[in-house]
């Protein structure tokens, strides 16, 4: 493998370089599949005409899937080991929209992984996995109460455990340090158990699902690599079929590198005070020139933005509107100021109906999920 091409999942600061991906990994880009999702799904998620999904594997296997009228299932996680921030909603709205296409949800709580990979605390782990992750989500307009099944990684079915065990028979150390670097016993187990969060719903005892997709952000890869490799050596003896993915693009930090808990200052979360998260996005990084004059000549550079960054994700819905926002700023016309101030605007106004559902959502938690007993 080329010197620098290895990616790491578990790296909560990497500035990520998205060509990587179809360079020395093999995914394809997403637009070659855009027009058909068009015709078998319809509208196309924003996310995925805006380009921030921009690259999948075996997309097409699950669109060919959908057509036939085959049951098809999303699969996808949360380590919960910070606060929910703004680059978490991504997932969120990916699984609205396939929700709403009838297909079934599985979502794992990542917490086993958080307390030997990150060595948090595990009530706390349990805690903000159910009143952040699980309130948000809930909050945020997903349905929890139709086919999703939603499970911490310490509180599940004995077939699931057994998945992880017997995956382990079909690598080999030579192999996961290939896909990862260097590896301590913590991270191998937790990529072997992400591997059964992705491969068990093709279990009878789930459900049977052999059509499945993964959404994630793009540094996740390594996984969905390892876990293809599994399903190939377990096709015979386990009937696993290799799952497809699709790969978002990562909400950066207000510093510009990638949004992360572990980086509060950088991070917009759900919870943040609406005047809290007003000054942090005040000193959010712009693509804004070195002075007014010059900005008014040459243009301000939304791709190089921040703020623009947020309206592509999640601030702007209408691409009318995110459409004119760069017009004006690529014309010189609106300035990193009333830009921000315009941004901060729709924050404020997003975070504070957020919010009124969030306390709501917290009284439901434990109606949809069984946190562990230790």
């Amino acid at each position: 493998m080329a010197e620098g091409a290895r990616l790491d999942p578990w790296e909560p600061a990497l500035r990520l370089e998205y060509d990587k991906l179809f360079k020395y990994f093999g995914v394809k880009p997403f637009g070659e599949v855009l027009d058909r999702v068009r015709r078998v799904f319809g509208e196309p998620h924003y996310l995925m005409r805006r380009g921030v999904i921009f690259a999948h594997r075996d997309f097409d296997v699950v669109l060919d899937a959908y057509e036939r009228g085959e049951r098809v299932a999303v699969v996808t996680g949360f380590m919960p080991s910070g606060r929910f921030h703004v680059g978490h909603m991504m997932v969120v709205e990916q699984l609205k929209y396939y929700q709403k296409l009838g297909f079934k949800l599985f979502i794992v709580l990542a917490d086993a992984e958080a307390y030997a990979v990150r060595k948090l605390d595990r009530r706390e782990i349990i805690d903000v996995a159910l009143n952040e992750y699980v309130a948000n989500m809930i909050a945020l307009g997903l349905d929890l109460s139709r086919n999703v099944t939603i499970y911490f990684q310490t509180n599940y079915e004995r077939e699931y455990y057994r998945l992880i065990q017997m995956l382990s028979r079909k690598v080999s150390m030579a192999e996961m340090r290939a896909i990862y670097g260097e590896l301590e016993p913590a991270k191998v187990v937790a990529a072997l158990t992400q591997a059964a969060d992705i491969l068990h719903p093709q279990l009878e005892a789930f459900g049977g699902y052999k059509y499945i997709v993964v959404p994630v952000g793009a540094e996740q890869d390594p996984h969905l690599r390892l876990t293809r490799d599994l399903a190939d050596r377990f096709e015979r003896e386990l009937g696993l079929r290799r799952p497809a993915s699709t790969y978002h693009k990562l909400v950066s930090g207000l510093d510009g590198l990638k949004m992360s808990s572990s980086r509060p200052d950088y991070a917009i979360f759900l919870t943040d005070p609406p005047e809290v998260a007003a000054r942090k996005l005040r000193r959010a990084l712009t693509g804004g020139r070195a002075s007014v004059e010059e900005q008014r000549r040459l243009g301000g550079v939304p791709e190089r933005c921040v703020v623009y960054e947020l309206y592509v994700y999640f601030l702007v819905r209408d691409d009318r509107e995110l459409a004119r926002v760069y017009e004006e700023c690529r014309g010189g016309r609106l300035l990193c100021g009333p830009d921000k101030d315009y941004a901060v605007e729709l924050l404020v106004k997003f975070l504070e109906e957020h919010q009124r559902k969030l306390e709501r959502a917290r009284n439901l938690v434990e109606r949809f999920v069984e946190p562990p007993k230790f």
